[in-house]
């Protein structure tokens, strides 16, 4: 009995309302929570870089000269899509090439001049910033018969104000002239691709940061 009422002695006891034991409970509830908190901002991110969406460009139809009878043109088809930032665009086709070139270029159908240009078959292109690509096939004669195409890219934000999200071309870059295939420019259609889980999570990761801080 001597030995045991020793040990008590010498094992430190914390009383449940002790100032050591209120530091020891704060301690381990912000050590808990930064953990959390780092491993959900890294799943946030996981998240929203899973978010992107890769689309084939013309679905069936590939990356081809239009022969008049597709059923819509390549404009016709970017405008039925919602196109987001670290989205892919994945052309496919044989004896072709895809080349990304300026709204001049794009108009005058100029293919000596391309920000980039790819021939291998099956390019994946990434957008990586909002506004507006432009992209034109390099054989001759194609992008006058209508293989072209604009896509525009969302803004991550954009205004709650604004009640109309379609796509429009500048004025200055309407498509015009004889053989052009793609004169329309449709509205956009209601298939829109919403990351509403990453929002969530970003949530989630914010309230258990602000107990980190505070608790």
């Amino acid at each position: 009995m001597s030995s045991i009422h020793h040990l008590q002695h010498q094992i430190p006891f914390l009383h449940p309302f002790s100032s050591q034991s209120s530091y020891t409970y704060k301690y381990i509830t912000q050590s808990m929570a930064s953990t959390a908190a780092t491993f959900l901002l890294a799943a946030s991110f996981a998240i929203m870089a899973a978010s992107a969406f890769q689309f084939e460009v013309a679905d069936d139809i590939g990356w081809s000269k239009p022969t008049g009878k597709e059923r819509e043109t390549y404009n016709e088809w970017a405008a039925q899509n919602r196109f987001h930032i670290r989205d892919t665009l994945h052309f496919h086709y044989a004896k072709d090439s895809v080349l990304v070139v300026t709204s001049a270029d794009y108009l005058a159908c100029n293919a000596s001049n391309p920000i980039a240009e790819f021939d291998d078959g099956s390019t994946v292109y990434e957008l990586d910033r909002p506004g507006f690509f432009y992209f034109i096939s390099g054989q001759p004669g194609h992008c006058k018969s209508g293989q072209r195409l604009i896509v525009r890219v969302m803004h991550p934000l954009p205004p709650a104000a604004a009640p109309d999200l379609a796509p429009e071309l500048p004025p200055s870059l309407a498509p015009s002239g004889e053989g052009d295939g793609d004169s329309r420019w449709p509205e956009f259609s209601s298939t829109a691709k919403l990351s509403v889980v990453s929002y969530f999570v970003a949530a989630f990761v914010a309230l258990l940061v602000t107990l980190y801080l505070f608790v």
